[in-house]
C-alpha cells in the first residue's frame, strides 16, 4: 500500500494489547462493557451538536473510500493556490484559468482584499456554499457539477490538492483513503481509441490496436504519480521533525472513465485504467466510472459501458471495480432507468458500489440486497452528496434499506471541498439525521478498512465482522499470538485493521476517562 509516512503500518508492535476486547475465543461477539459506556455517552451527546461533534472527531474512521481528489479541496485552498500562481479568474463564471489575464478577467492576487464581495462569490461559485434548494438559477445538481470546470484550471496543483486531503482525513481520523483521480495518459489512449475505427461489440478487435501503446503509456503514468507523491511527501514534510500528521494517512489512487464521452474514448480510457492497476497496484487501487449518470450519453450507453467492463475483466482479472451506480432519483430521470443500474454494476464485477440511492427503483431490490450481502459487495454512502444533488436525505435516504438487508456499508466524503463537508460531518449525519447508534458507527469504520483495496488477507471472515481463525484468538485476549503475528507480517490490510483496533480501543478508553 502506498503510504505517505511508512511508519504509520510499519509501527504495528506484535503483541500489543486491545484493552477490553469485545470476542470470545470461538469468535461470537457481544458489546463490552466499554463499548456500552461509550454508546452511552454518544447517545447522551447526540442532540448538542457541537459535544457530539468533539465526539465523532476523535473517533477513528477506518478508510475514506469515495474521494474525488479535485472535489475534495476547498475553494479558499484553490484561490490561495490561484493568487501564487498569479492566475485569474473569469468575472463572467468564476473560472479559475492560468496568465496572463485577458478581457472579462481579474488576477486572483489581492482579490480577498481588494474585492470581498467578489471572492466570496467566487468561493461559493466553487462549491455548494449559500446554495439555496429551488433556486431559480441552478438546481443543486446543476451547480455541484458545474464547479468541476470552474477550478480544473489547476491541475498543476494536483500534489498540494493530496497533500490538503490527507491532512483533513488525518484531523477527522481517517488512517485511509482512495482517491479518484487520472493520469494524463488515459484522456492519450482515449484520443487514440476514438481515432479508429469503432466496432461495436467486437470489443476483442476495439481492443488489438491500442495494446502496443499501452507499456510506454502505462509506464510513463506510473513515472508522473512517482513524482507526484513524492511532491506530496516534499509538502508534508514526512520524516522530518515537524512532519505533518498526513503523512501517518495510507492512500491509493482509483484511475477512472468519463461515462459522457463517445464509446470508443470510454473503452481507451477502461483500457488505460485496467493496465495502469494492473500494473501497479501498490498505487493504483481500483477502476471507477464517473461523471453525472443523467447525462443523455450516459443513459444511453449505461449497459455498453457494463459490458466493457465484463470483456476487460477477462484479460485483467486481478483488477477491482469500484462503480458509481444509482446515483439518480425519480424526477432526475425517467422510471425507466432506475430500474437496473445498480443490478447492472454488480453483474459487471463491481465489489463496491458508489452511491446507490436508487437502490429501491431497481427491479427485485430485495434479490438484489440479498445478492449484495451474499456477494459482500459494499455500498459507499455519501450522505452531504446525496442530500446536495439528488435532494435525497432523512427518511428518503435508503442507507437503512442497505444496513437492514445486511449489505456492508461504508460512510464516504465524496467532493467535500464542493460540499463544504468532511468525514466526521459525514459521521454527525448518519447519527442525527438517520439514527445510528455507536455500534453501527464502529463497524462502519471497520468496513472501510475491510472494503477497501489493500493487499493482504483480512483480519475479519468474509463477513465483515466475525474474526477471522488467524486472529480470533489474540482479539479475545487482546494480544497477538504467533498465529495472528504471522498474519499481520505478511497482510497489509490486516496490519491497518489491527491498528484500527487499537486506536478504537484507545478512543474508548479516552471517552470514559473523560466521563469521570
Amino acid at each position: 500500500m502506498h503510504v505517505v509516512g511508512s511508519k504509520a503500518i510499519w509501527g504495528v508492535v506484535l503483541g500489543a494489547v486491545l484493552a477490553g476486547p469485545a470476542w470470545a475465543a470461538d469468535g461470537s461477539r457481544a458489546m463490552s462493557t466499554r463499548e456500552a459506556q461509550v454508546a452511552a455517552r454518544m447517545q447522551a451527546v447526540a442532540g448538542n451538536g457541537a459535544q457530539l461533534r468533539a465526539f465523532l472527531q476523535a473517533m477513528p474512521k477506518g478508510g475514506d473510500l469515495h474521494n474525488h481528489l479535485g472535489g475534495s479541496v476547498y475553494a479558499e485552498d484553490f484561490l490561495k493556490w490561484a493568487a501564487q500562481d498569479d492566475a485569474c479568474i473569469s468575472v463572467a463564471d468564476h473560472a479559475l484559468v492560468m496568465p496572463p489575464c485577458g478581457d472579462g478577467q481579474v488576477p486572483a492576487k489581492g482579490l480577498d482584499a481588494r474585492d470581498p464581495a467578489f471572492y466570496a462569490e467566487t468561493v461559493d461559485a466553487l462549491s455548494m456554499r449559500n446554495y439555496i434548494p429551488g433556486h431559480p438559477a441552478a438546481s443543486g445538481h446543476d451547480q455541484f457539477f458545474s464547479t468541476f470546470g470552474r477550478f480544473s484550471g489547476l491541475e498543476d496543483r494536483r500534489a498540494e490538492a493530496v497533500a490538503v486531503t490527507l491532512e483533513q482525513a488525518a484531523r477527522d481520523h481517517v488512517s485511509y483513503v482512495e482517491l479518484i483521480a487520472n493520469p494524463a495518459q488515459s484522456k492519450t489512449l482515449g484520443a487514440k481509441a476514438g481515432a479508429l475505427a469503432w466496432n461495436g461489440q467486437d470489443f476483442a478487435a476495439d481492443l488489438a490496436p491500442l495494446q502496443a501503446e499501452l507499456p510506454a503509456l502505462v509506464e510513463q503514468a506510473r513515472a508522473s504519480f512517482a513524482e507526484l507523491d513524492a511532491r506530496v511527501r516534499q509538502l508534508l514534510r514526512c520524516g522530518q521533525a515537524d512532519a505533518s500528521p498526513g503523512c501517518q494517512v495510507g492512500y491509493r489512487y482509483q484511475p477512472y472513465v468519463l461515462r459522457v464521452l463517445p464509446p470508443p474514448v470510454v473503452f481507451g480510457q477502461m483500457v488505460m485504467g485496467y493496465a495502469l492497476v494492473q500494473a501497479d497496484p501498490q498505487r493504483f487501487a481500483a477502476l471507477n466510472i464517473v461523471a453525472p449518470e443523467d447525462n443523455p450519453v450516459a443513459l444511453r450507453d449505461y449497459r455498453l459501458h457494463m459490458d466493457m467492463f465484463r470483456f476487460l475483466s477477462g484479460p485483467y482479472p486481478q483488477v477491482p471495480l469500484t462503480l458509481h451506480a444509482g446515483e439518480l432519483t425519480l424526477g432526475l430521470v425517467p422510471p425507466a432507468d432506475l430500474r437496473f443500474h445498480i443490478r447492472d454494476a454488480v453483474d459487471a464485477g463491481a465489489r463496491r458500489i458508489g452511491h446507490g440511492v436508487d437502490i429501491g427503483y431497481e427491479d427485485d431490490a430485495a434479490g438484489l440486497l440479498r445478492e449484495m450481502r451474499d456477494r459482500h459487495v459494499a455500498v459507499e454512502i455519501n450522505l452531504s452528496s446525496n442530500d446536495g444533488i439528488l435532494g435525497v436525505k432523512g427518511t428518503e435516504h435508503p442507507l437503512h434499506m442497505y444496513l437492514d438487508a445486511g449489505v456492508p456499508v461504508v460512510l464516504s466524503t465524496d467532493d467535500e471541498g464542493v460540499s463544504r463537508s468532511d468525514m466526521t460531518h459525514e459521521y454527525q449525519r448518519a447519527v442525527t439525521e438517520q439514527g445510528l447508534d455507536y455500534a453501527t458507527l464502529k463497524q462502519i469504520a471497520r468496513n472501510g478498512l475491510t472494503y477497501a483495496f489493500i493487499p493482504g488477507q483480512s483480519l475479519w471472515a468474509a463477513d465483515g465482522r466475525t474474526p477471522g481463525k488467524a486472529c480470533a484468538a489474540s482479539l479475545a485476549a487482546g494480544r497477538t499470538d504467533a498465529g495472528c503475528a504471522a498474519l499481520l507480517k505478511q497482510s497489509e490490510k490486516a496490519r491497518r485493521q489491527w491498528q484500527l483496533e487499537r486506536d478504537l480501543a484507545a478512543f474508548e478508553t479516552a471517552q470514559l476517562r473523560e466521563a469521570r
